[in-house]
Order: C-alpha cells, then structure tokens, then sequence
C-alpha cells in the first residue's frame, strides 16, 4: 500500500498523542504541578521551566497537524455548499487557534492583560470555531449518509466541549473541565484523520 495514502491516521494519531504525551511528561517532570488544581497552558507559562517544548508538543504540532487534516477536509468533503465551506474554514481557524495557544502564552505575573489576555483570546477562539465549524459541516453533510456519522460524531464532541467547560466548570472545576474539553477536540482530530483515512482508501466507511 502507498504509505502516503494512510497518511490520514498518523497525522491525527500523532497530534492527539503529542498533545497527551507532553500533558502526561511535563505534568509529570513539574513537582508539585496537579492537572486537577491547575489549567494546562500553566506547564507552558513564561515563568516555568521548558516552557517552549512543552507548547511545541502541546499545542503548536498538534494545532498544525489537524490544520492540515482540516484542509484536507475541506477538499474531500462531498457537498460543496455554503455550509460545507464556512464549517472547514472555521475548523481550519480552530486548529489554528488552538496551535496560537502555544505561541501566545501565559505569564503568571500579569493574569489579567499582556500574553495572557491573547492567550485567553485564542481559547475562546478555538472553541467557538470548533462549535460552530462542526454543526456547519453537520448541516452541510445531511444528504451524504457515508458522512453523516462522523458529522454527528463531530457535532457530539463540539457539543461536550461547550458543555464541560460552561456547565460543568463549575461542579468539577475548571482545570478539569478544560482538559474534557480538549479531549473532546483531539477526540475529533483522532476522527477527522480516521474519516480521511477511510475516503482514501475508496471505501467511504463511516464512523
């Protein structure tokens, strides 16, 4: 087989596992640091030590890695309406917001302006486009039954992010409802390369 016909997979499976990986090491290396007690972008702040790889491989590969599968959905998508279009540039603009959060970082001494305000800009706009990118691609894909469970896989993870980060913030915190979140959105990056995967393979298999 062609390898660069798998292609697919490994870029979603490399991003989710980058994302994870530097979560799990770099909590891990930071005595004292608890992913319960504390966001994630905190392994990345200016004042903390190997800052810079820890939002390379938290935010910046994997935010690059789904822009590409993002671009690559934009072109495999079958329907070629308006809605189809507005909901892969709002991905596209979700990974790319999510890989801005590794290059605007936060800085513990000033929480409330300076990077740590773009910081917060590029959260709220990564989660908004992943949102209303998912339910547009839902809308414009109703009519293809080989896409429509990965639509409403999509839809389902947009729908959790909202829901763990503005409804369940609040009972289990909202270092922890974050992560649910951001699980949610490598959820469908692991999805996305699946769904590109199975078009390349000519087999048009849904989730």
């Amino acid at each position: 087989m062609n390898p660069l016909r798998r292609w697919p997979w490994f870029v979603g499976g490399i991003a989710v596992l980058s994302c994870v990986g530097a979560a799990g090491v770099f909590g891990f290396l930071h005595q004292g640091y608890s992913h319960l007690r504390f966001p994630l972008a905190v392994l990345g702040a200016a004042q903390v030590r190997h800052a810079t790889l820890f939002n390379l491989f938290a935010f910046v590969l994997p935010g690059a890695f789904a822009a590409c599968l993002a671009i690559q959905l934009r072109r495999d998508l079958p329907a070629s309406g308006w809605a189809c279009r507005i909901g892969a540039q709002l991905l596209l603009l979700a990974a790319m917001a999510f890989a801005a959060q590794g290059v605007v970082t936060l800085d513990l001494r000033h929480v409330d302006d300076g990077s740590t305000r773009y910081h917060a800009v590029a959260w709220m706009l990564w989660m908004v486009s992943f949102i209303c990118g998912a339910v547009a691609v839902a809308f414009g894909t109703r009519g293809h039954p080989a896409w429509w469970g990965y639509a409403r896989f999509g839809v389902a993870m947009a729908a959790l992010s909202l829901v763990s980060v503005f409804l369940l913030g609040g009972w289990i915190g909202q270092p922890l409802a974050q992560r649910m979140a951001y699980a949610a959105w490598l959820a469908w990056v692991a999805a996305t390369g699946w769904r590109l995967g199975c078009e390349r393979e000519g087999n048009g298999q849904a989730l």
